[in-house]
């Protein structure tokens, strides 16, 4: 990480009473996901060295997110991050494998939205167990993974409201290949007709497995929050929605409202 990371980092930590250097250290990659793989599969962090103290938190304050018809509780980014360092929750990338061997959550495993990975590691969880889910959008991603798993019966899921941007901009513990390298964002916007309102757009960057979704709103306007490594604005990005799918630079697709192609 950089200085300024670090320094946020120990910041952040000591702010919730936690001084272990073994954590630090876990912070700053050395925990085995250097490689890009998945740490393990229960979505724990290490244990540290010390701990917050326990406290109460009432989740049924926390905002919603309809997904086809599933609520999804929305955590705050400071509950989520007491979770982790209490080791009180299982933590899912809903993001693209580059994207997760990039940089993620210390401890977080790998399973994509919307329904997972092969041998997907969620499988095996108790459904009563917590499990925190999240995506870098902030939270669209995440919510389609989410709502999923709560379809599917896990009886305690959650979504870091303010993404993992966010969890990345304050220091909190990450690994990963290139975690001291923020990529650059890009949003792209678009247009289907309203009558599709409620449902998902999509952009992907095929040739590196990356993906980000968004939601239609009640006007038929997307906006699809784009940060992927790797990528210029000539790299070929694929953009599919309801009604139609299109590929172009991702130049072209910022200079204006993304739309069906000509018949």
């Amino acid at each position: 990480m950089t200085g300024r990371g670090t320094t946020g980092r120990r910041a952040f930590l000591s702010a919730a009473g936690v001084t272990g250097a073994a954590l630090l250290a876990g912070c700053l990659g050395g925990s085995g996901g250097g490689n890009g793989t998945t740490e393990g599969n229960d979505g724990y962090p290490p244990t540290p060295d010390e701990q917050p103290e326990e406290r109460s938190i009432d989740t049924s304050g926390f905002a919603r997110k309809t997904v086809n018809g599933t609520e999804v509780p929305l955590a705050p980014i400071d509950v989520t991050h007491y979770w982790h360092l209490r080791r009180e929750a299982r933590f899912v990338d809903a993001r693209g494998s580059t994207q997760y061997g990039k940089s993620h959550v210390l401890g977080a495993v790998l399973s994509t939205a919307p329904d997972g990975v092969n041998d997907d590691p969620t499988a095996s969880w108790p459904k009563e167990d917590r499990v925190v889910c999240y995506c870098g959008c902030p939270h669209h991603l995440s919510s389609l993974r989410a709502a999923n798993l709560i379809d599917n019966g896990y009886e305690n899921v959650f979504v870091i409201d303010e993404g993992f941007w966010e969890w990345y901009e304050r220091g909190y513990p990450m690994s990963g290949s290139k975690i001291s390298n923020r990529p650059a964002s890009y949003e792209i916007r678009g247009e289907v007709g309203a009558e599709y309102a409620g449902e998902t757009a999509w952009a992907w960057h095929d040739s590196s497995g990356q993906r980000e979704a968004g939601p239609i709103g009640d006007d038929g306007s997307y906006l699809l929050e784009l940060t992927f490594s790797g990528i210029t604005r000539s790299s070929p990005i694929r953009i599919e929605t309801p009604t139609y799918e299109l590929e172009a630079p991702l130049s072209d697709l910022l200079s204006g409202v993304v739309t069906a192609p000509d018949a």
